[in-house]
């Protein structure tokens, strides 16, 4: 009875038994003879020959994961990412070199013999008895690409690639019996080429080509012969022979594989011997990967589009299948983004905030009508170094694209929504209320769209300061950003009305989740992102068409084939007229109202302020007809910070305000992105005004409401005959304010 080692391992002549069986085996497939599962070898142990009648006739071969260039509008290039460093090439863009350097050291007789070299085999049962274990292996090039196939295949999961490289005998038949069938459908030179794009070669290239890049900086083609032997050298331990930890191992193992060629008569002996007196010059490219190495600060839009393929549904039906398209790779995807917006965004987010500054700012703009995101910029850059105050959270979006779990307040830039719904619902622009400075209105006269009142509680809400008070008109409200008009006319317009319209013009996009109803809702106490406001304000812009936005305009598969990609859903979310006089008001507040710091003078535009409770956050969200910008200043780090007494990017800040930080910041994002020429206007409209109280001491004006806490009835306003004089802002009101009821400007 045969013995173990030892060391628990068979001896010589067992080793050799056990490889005569595999190579008797391989004789047979070759024969076309189908062996028992169980048969006078004795292989049929678990994980040997079962089922071998049953293996596929036919090699699936999988695509070879590949580079994604991911491309800006105008085809320039942001980011190259991959999974596998790989780029495929034919096999008249390789180096004569490389070619016959592989086969000389991996497979000499590669051209003489057929899927199985028996002359290899028989001499590896030799070597391998004489050495007691298993010292050479007789696995042609053939068998080599396809067990590299099966890797391939597994991908990144550790269980199947070990599945796929097992040392059993019922691997080694499927693989023989997969090297037969493609020695038959592929030729001798389609295996090569295969073979050296497939096969990995250290420093996380895949194929050749992707390695002269690492190595040398230059093409595959290229390869000199003592390049080319130090490539093919790299194949047998990638990691033992890498010539960047250890030259003087990289070198031997090239002359060795330099000898075998000209022992085999690829190369002279002279040529042999000039190559291996040189030394070895490398050329090394750092790799670089993923959207970290995004140009122009557009990491965070490069994630965006990550984030994109990885979920939405056009890109496959399960998370797995999206997965497996993104790391194949090999897409070409051209984006929305737009290289003189990202410029302008880059500008603007770093012109008043530094990096290393307590606050942070988020810009993003969007085209009205297509729903393209043209720029995402922020003040911290994106990457990994927390040292260098860089960040992967983009302050743009929501959780699920990469971004806040939950958004930020967005303060009195909701205002406008409270408006276009009160307009739609019939109310007039001049619908006044007299309006104290503070207020408190019962949450049971708000409704909810399940017919519920809203509360029982007693809602408190007031304005900035005490002297903003008395009577004010839609468009007066908009400019001054007056709290207590807009719970009156919330009131008025129905809180169900309000929310529906928020949801209309895209105001739950990326959050995912339903708005809360609460009364608060119109001082902007709930959370949204710059994204969602951007696209918000892009339907007042569009006339009142809401388009999703999207980051994407085509994808080209490796093989050149189109892939489908998210198209924007354009729906009316109200009126021509009602966003037509929603542009005309939201012109008032860059005129003469809280955004004044904001307005451009060379063309229409129009915006809102907005800050939130404690001034946590500070908003200023504006657009022209054809580009809406949002920007964002607060606290990303930690415990939200109320924005008092600062000092941001060198400039001392009693109190932020939408007004005062994001206004500038839109205004530098804005000209900077906008064509000179390209000057389209606003709708023209005639926006009707409230007549002036006659007597504004008393309570007894023109546009008196009920009762304390009871607004008007639409149409109570007389028609105007005089519009309300210019709306003047001392300097200590510009863009101030809390949110939760309490001041949102």
């Amino acid at each position: 009875m045969a013995k173990k080692r030892s060391g628990g391992g068979l001896t010589g002549t067992q080793q050799a038994a056990k490889f005569l069986g595999v190579s008797v085996l391989a004789g047979a497939v070759l024969a076309g003879i189908a062996l028992p599962a169980a048969g006078a070898l004795g292989l049929a142990a678990k994980g040997t020959v079962e089922g071998f009648d049953e293996i596929p006739s036919n090699l699936k071969t999988p695509p070879l994961s590949q580079r994604t260039r991911i491309l800006d509008s105008e085809g320039g290039l942001i980011a190259t990412v991959y999974s596998r460093d790989r780029t495929v090439v034919p096999l008249d863009k390789i180096s004569p070199y490389m070619q016959k350097a592989i086969v000389a050291i991996e497979d000499g007789r590669f051209y003489e013999h057929g899927a199985i070299d028996l002359k290899g085999v028989l001499r590896a049962i030799n070597r391998n008895a004489q050495s007691g274990g298993v010292s050479q292996g007789a696995s042609t090039l053939t068998q080599q690409y396809v067990k590299n196939v099966f890797v391939e295949e597994a991908g990144d999961d550790p269980e199947k690639v070990a599945q796929a490289t097992q040392q059993t005998i019922g691997r080694k038949v499927r693989e023989l019996k997969f090297a037969i069938q493609v020695e038959e459908e592929l030729g001798k030179k389609k295996i090569l080429e295969n073979y050296l794009n497939i096969t990995f070669f250290g420093q996380q290239a895949y194929g050749i080509e992707a390695a002269s890049q690492r190595y040398f900086s230059k093409h595959a083609a290229d390869l000199s012969l003592g390049e080319a032997a130090m490539m093919a050298g790299l194949v047998q331990s990638p990691s033992r022979y890498d010539p960047i930890n250890d030259i003087q191992e990289a070198t031997k193992r090239r002359n060795v594989v330099l000898q075998r060629m000209a022992d085999v008569k690829d190369i002279s002996q002279a040529e042999a011997d000039k190559a291996k007196a040189a030394p070895l010059k490398l050329k090394v490219k750092t790799p670089r990967n993923g959207c970290i190495t995004a140009v122009d600060g557009a990491g965070f839009f490069c994630d965006y589009v990550r984030k994109t393929i990885l979920s939405d549904p056009v890109f496959g039906k399960t998370a797995e299948e999206r997965t497996k398209l993104w790391n194949l790779g090999g897409l070409t995807v051209k984006t929305t983004l737009d290289p003189k917006a990202q410029a302008a965004a880059n500008e603007a987010a770093v012109a008043k905030v530094n990096k290393d500054d307590p606050v942070a700012t988020a810009v993003v703009q969007v085209q009205p009508g297509s729903g393209k995101i043209l720029s995402m910029g922020q003040s911290r850059p994106y990457g990994l170094d927390q040292k260098q105050h860089q960040t992967t959270l983009n302050l743009a979006v929501g959780s699920k694209m990469g971004g806040t779990t939950f958004g930020f307040p967005v303060g009195s830039t909701f205002k406008p929504i409270t408006a276009a719904a009160a307009l739609e619902k019939g109310l007039s622009p001049a619908q006044t209320f007299d309006t104290p400075w503070k207020i408190g209105i019962p949450e049971s006269d708000f409704t909810r769209c399940d017919g519920r009142p809203a509360g029982n509680l007693n809602w408190s809400v007031q304005n900035e300061l005490e002297s903003e008070k008395g009577v004010y008109d839609m468009t007066s409200a908009l400019g001054k950003s007056i709290n207590t008009y807009f719970a009156k006319l919330e009131q008025m317009a129905g809180l169900c009305e309000t929310l529906t319209m928020a949801k209309k013009v895209g105001y739950e996009r990326e959050l995912g989740k339903p708005i809360k109803q609460s009364p608060s809702a119109t001082l902007g106490s709930l959370e949204s992102t710059p994204l969602d406001m951007a696209s918000v304000y892009a339907t007042f812009a569009n006339r009142g068409m809401h388009c999703t936005p999207i980051a994407i305009e085509s994808i080209k598969a490796a093989n050149g084939d189109k892939l489908n990609v998210p198209d924007t859903k354009c729906t009316r979310a109200m009126s021509e007229r009602t966003a037509d006089t929603i542009n005309q008001m939201l012109k008032g507040v860059v005129e003469d109202g809280t955004g004044t710091k904001a307005g451009l003078s060379d063309r229409d535009n129009a915006g809102k302020t907005g800050t939130t409770e404690g001034r946590k956050d500070a908003w200023f969200v504006g657009y022209t007809p054809n580009l809406s910008t949002a920007v964002w200043v607060g606290d990303d780090i930690g415990e939200r910070r109320e924005m008092f007494d600062l000092n941001i990017g060198g400039e001392y800040y009693e109190k932020v305000c939408g007004g005062c930080l994001p206004g500038p910041i839109w205004k530098i994002a804005m000209t900077g992105a906008l064509d000179a020429g390209d000057t389209p206007r606003f709708a023209p409209i005639s926006v009707p005004r409230a007549e002036k109280p006659k007597d504004p001491e008393g309570d007894e004006g023109p546009n008196k409401p009920g009762k304390p806490g009871k607004p008007g009835k639409p149409g109570d306003a007389k028609p105007p005959t005089n519009p309300f004089p210019p709306i003047t802002i001392p300097p200590d009101l510009l863009g101030g304010g809390h949110g939760g009821g309490r001041g949102n400007r």
